[in-house]
């Protein structure tokens, strides 16, 4: 996910986005908690990462 993305959305849709990757992480989770291995590994990091974006953005627009 880009910054210049993430700038030209709006709240609704950088909350909408956050609540998607919150519940994509609690699903990654679940399967390595099962102890099967996710198709890619480094996508929990990715996607933490996408939402540390996503929220930093939104702090910024209040």
């Amino acid at each position: 996910m880009k910054d210049l993305d993430v700038t030209k959305m709006s709240k609704d849709e950088l909350n909408a986005k956050i609540l998607e990757l919150r519940k994509e992480l609690i699903k990654l989770n679940a399967q390595t908690a099962t102890g099967t291995t996710p198709k890619n590994p480094m996508q929990i990091r990715t996607t933490k990462k996408n939402i540390a974006r996503l929220m930093t953005a939104l702090r910024g627009k209040e």
